[in-house]
């Protein structure tokens, strides 16, 4: 299975467009969240599943807070993450999805791409398409991959390279 990770896109989609036709084909795209009213557009056009969960910027929505997907036999904790104060450490999140018998946990908020194990669970945040925070500060977004046997792969991409970057 592959999986187009993306969040932060905040209604400003012409990456996110950019980013599909060139990562298709996919099987399902996960936002994180903070698409700002967006989402149905973005699920039109995706090709593919489209999952979806509500940010702290996602006023007036029916999206969930919070999904748990099992894929090929990972449990995947998805939250846009600002319920669990990811800007100041990602212990709570990972406790929660942990409580949840989920082995990884994706999540956006901070517009900072981050991929580490904490806690025996895997957090990954894909950064944002729109509004990037990290040095150089490049659109990102991970595509993951999962195999028949539920072994997972991780690729964090940017949009641009870094002489591109603004």
């Amino acid at each position: 299975m592959r999986i187009l990770l993306v969040s932060d896109t905040h209604r400003m989609n012409g990456n996110f467009y950019e980013v599909l036709e060139k990562e298709a084909p996919l099987d399902l795209v996960i936002h994180c969240g903070d698409a700002e009213g967006s989402e149905y557009e973005l699920a039109a056009v995706a090709g593919c599943d489209f999952e979806c969960v509500c940010g702290n910027n996602d006023f007036f929505t029916v999206l969930p807070k919070e999904r748990v997907l099992d894929i090929a036999g990972n449990k995947i904790f998805v939250t846009h993450g600002h319920y669990y104060n990811v800007s100041a450490g990602y212990d709570r999140l990972a406790d929660e999805a942990l409580s949840r018998g989920c082995n990884m946990a994706f999540f956006g908020h901070t517009h900072i791409p981050f991929m580490e194990e904490v806690n025996d669970v895997f957090l990954v945040n894909p950064g944002s398409l729109t509004y990037p925070r990290q040095h150089g500060r490049i659109p990102t977004y991970v595509i993951v991959e999962i195999d028949e046997k539920g072994e997972v792969s991780l690729t964090q991409c940017s949009v641009r390279s870094e002489e591109d970057s603004f």
